[in-house]
């Protein structure tokens, strides 16, 4: 690519081959370097946390939050999986601290119903 972009000042030198040549040289030494100083081997990887999620109970979370109505939804969502304050929840949907309080309240007893003991209660408040 590099000598096709010069290749008007390429084409004028007297052999654009050995031309090619050094190009193809230099950008693989250039690429081996900046991959030599950036990579550092090391006896063992880092040990991975996993979250022991359960994607059976999340996804059974997750249609049944798509069973509440709209508003229902917004005010679990945003107050509990976006951590939202009461007061920032009612300021993102236009209602009082009051009505997101009531809701989220309401919203958390239909899930705890409609869950039963597939999620674990600790994480529903």
């Amino acid at each position: 690519m590099k000598v096709f972009v010069a290749w008007r000042r390429v084409s004028r030198v007297e052999n654009p081959a050995a031309y090619a040549q050094t190009v193809l040289t230099r950008t693989f030494i250039s690429q081996r370097r900046r991959k030599r100083s950036g990579e550092q081997p090391i006896a063992e990887p880092p040990e991975r946390v996993i979250e022991d999620v359960d994607s059976a109970v999340r996804l059974t979370l997750l249609a049944e939050l798509a069973n509440l109505s709209a508003r229902d939804r917004a005010v679990v969502v945003l107050r509990y999986w976006e951590d939202l304050s009461v007061e920032d929840v009612a300021a993102v949907l236009h209602i009082s601290s009051a009505s997101v309080r009531t809701q989220s309240s309401r919203a958390l007893a239909r899930l705890r119903v409609a869950l039963g003991e597939v999620f674990p209660e600790r994480l529903l408040g």
